[in-house]
């Protein structure tokens, strides 16, 4: 088992810790499989970006490239610096590109593949790196329509990158706006927007996110990017992560730190929003707003402690919040809260917010200590 603490989590062993994030790479790496189970024709470049959806972008990042992942996928050079510097060699792919000459000489020096999607940057390479050797993707607007070339430019696009000696065009990409939706044709229309763009056109190909891997197997290309999935949660609307075979990499966890009887009518947290039916315990937990828990999270959402489910009560504040132990609590304080993960899925919570597990997962505080199981040395 290994710690790896972000910037304001505190390593000091006389500390306890409040909230922490159990990040399990046995679990990543039986996801993956799933990613090779759904796409055996095609390689994968595993997203990575916003620090590996809040999972932590080194540890993860390792133990993808351990288990065979030929690429990977950041949103900036920011985030490509930060896994060159931890020793990370495979290629990875800048989905936005380069913002400046700068950012592209950096690209050359450390071997980035740039994605381009829009005139300015093609104008940018020119100046800064006509003669440099520059890995490109292309990537088209298929109906996004938030980054990319006009599927009709693809020819004058492949054109352009060709006039250069030093420059390859590795291949193609374009982003599908409603995979997770098992009804929305508009999956295949884009698929057969950037197939009919790409005809005669040399470069791999690559369309498939995490939903387009488990929902449309026709958008399989030559290679697949899994994001979500890799992470242990649904990218498809109305089926769980357990009934696709994922498995979460993620358990946030916090603690009891204190445990109160409260009478009936007695109301709890800022704005006395609710109030208890009648005679019951209220636990308090050590985890917030500022470590990831929504301030929107709705009285009665359920969390996790040991193998008992428990409703939230009242509102979320900065630092902690309330659950209804009932009147017969058997919890102490001390006792751990799983917030999500293992029985209680981050889909679940988010879908009580109106927003998606992406975001829970991304959103974890600067404070939660991060601890990963299953990586080298660790015995699995």
């Amino acid at each position: 088992m290994a710690a790896n603490p972000s910037a304001a989590a505190c390593d000091d062993p006389r500390i306890v810790t409040r909230a922490l994030a159990h990040i399990d790479l046995v679990a990543l790496r039986h996801n993956l499989a799933r990613v090779r189970a759904c796409a055996p024709h095609s390689r994968v470049m595993a997203a990575v970006k916003a620090n590996a959806y809040g999972h932590g972008a080194v540890p993860v990042a390792r133990a993808l490239v351990a288990a065979g992942t030929e690429a990977l996928a950041v949103a900036c050079v920011e985030e490509a610096l930060e896994l060159r510097a931890a020793g990370v060699q495979v290629p990875i792919v800048l989905l936005e590109g380069v913002l400046s000459a700068a950012e592209a000489q950096i690209a050359v020096d450390e071997k980035l593949q740039i994605a381009v999607h829009s005139p300015w940057q093609m104008e940018l390479l020119q100046g800064a790196c006509a003669s440099a050797p520059l890995a490109l993707w292309g990537l088209l607007n298929t109906g996004m329509n938030r980054l990319g070339f006009a599927p009709t430019e693809a020819g004058a696009l492949a054109a352009a990158i060709a006039q250069h000696p030093a420059w390859r065009l590795h291949g193609w990409l374009t982003h599908l706006a409603c995979a997770d939706d098992t009804g929305a044709a508009e999956t295949l229309r884009q698929q057969a927007r950037f197939d009919a763009a790409l005809e005669g056109l040399a470069g791999e190909r690559s369309i498939a996110n995490s939903a387009g891997l488990m929902a449309w197997p026709s958008t399989c290309a030559d290679w697949v990017r899994p994001g979500l999935m890799l992470y242990g949660a649904s990218p498809v609307a109305g089926q769980t992560a357990a009934a696709l075979d994922l498995r979460p990499v993620m358990q946030f966890e916090s603690r009891l730190i204190a445990v109160n009887a409260v009478g009936s009518g007695a109301r709890v947290g800022y704005g006395a929003t609710w109030s208890a039916p009648a005679l019951t315990y209220i636990g308090i937990v050590a985890a917030g707003y500022a470590d990831g828990v929504p301030r929107a999270l709705p009285s009665g959402t359920p969390v996790a402690i040991g193998s008992r489910i428990v409703p939230t009560a009242g509102r979320v504040s900065m630092d902690m919040l309330a659950v209804d132990l009932g009147p017969d609590a058997r919890e102490q304080v001390g006792d751990t809260v799983r917030l999500w993960g293992d029985g209680v899925p981050a889909e679940a919570m988010a879908a009580r917010v109106g927003t998606i597990a992406y975001e829970l997962f991304c959103g974890l505080g600067p404070r939660v200590r991060r601890i990963f199981h299953g990586g080298v040395g660790d015995g699995a």
